[in-house]
């Protein structure tokens, strides 16, 4: 029986992939800096500090990486307070999950006070009970402490225990962890045979999730 939830927040619960994959370029442009063609590619499976440091190393940049970070966040932060919405079905499959009993948390590369400032200005932030960031643990999704730390704090075990994701890497490590995992479709993840291969559960939406169901609670 589903006890607990693990929701990824960028391309999972939200429309907003495309921010972070330009990021870093328009940092760099705005620092009069011309980006390599596949930094984005390089950044992908790095949380925020990670980012930042390798931006400030590849490309011999006199700042901080707290500074760069800084810079990073100013980039997108207001797309989080007055722009992104949550995507299809994501209110009501919540909504269900809550009616369910399952707690339920979120795991993300994203600075908390952009995913909090999205979920108020959304009305969501009911749903979640933690917000765990690979800033805040110190690590990024290319390992699993995030969802372990995520698991721990809702009390539940892996059997129990479902992590959602767009990201194939990210779906990959919980799924090597033992976490079952279940993988929403976002246009901005090329690797999207891989990631249905990889899942247990794969779907374009959260509106038509009627396996899920019947897996969690034989509903």
């Amino acid at each position: 029986m589903l006890k607990g939830a693990i929701f990824d927040f960028d391309g999972t619960l939200f429309d907003s992939m495309f921010i972070w994959d330009t990021a870093g370029e328009i940092y760099l442009r705005s620092i009069g800096t011309e980006p390599e063609e596949d930094l984005r590619n390089e950044l992908k499976t790095m949380s925020l500090l990670q980012s930042a440091t390798y931006i400030r190393d590849k490309y011999a940049i006199p700042l901080t990486v707290e500074d760069i970070m800084n810079s990073i966040n100013r980039t997108v932060e207001d797309f989080y307070f007055h722009t992104v919405q949550p995507k299809k079905g994501v209110a009501t499959f919540l909504e269900q999950m809550k009616k369910q009993g399952v707690k339920i948390c979120i795991a993300t590369a994203t600075d908390r006070y952009q995913v909090e400032a999205a979920l108020k200005r959304c009305c969501m932030e009911h749903f979640f009970s933690e917000i765990f960031t690979c800033t805040d643990v110190g690590h990024g999704k290319d390992e699993p402490f995030i969802f372990r730390k995520a698991m721990d704090y809702l009390g539940t075990t892996k059997a129990d225990t479902v992590v959602f994701e767009d990201a194939y890497h990210a779906a990959k490590t919980a799924k090597e962890d033992g976490f079952v995992t279940v993988a929403v479709y976002d246009s901005h993840e090329e690797k999207q045979k891989e990631l249905q291969a990889l899942s247990d559960f794969y779907f374009e939406n959260l509106r038509e999730t009627d396996s899920f169901w019947k897996f969690a609670y034989g509903l």
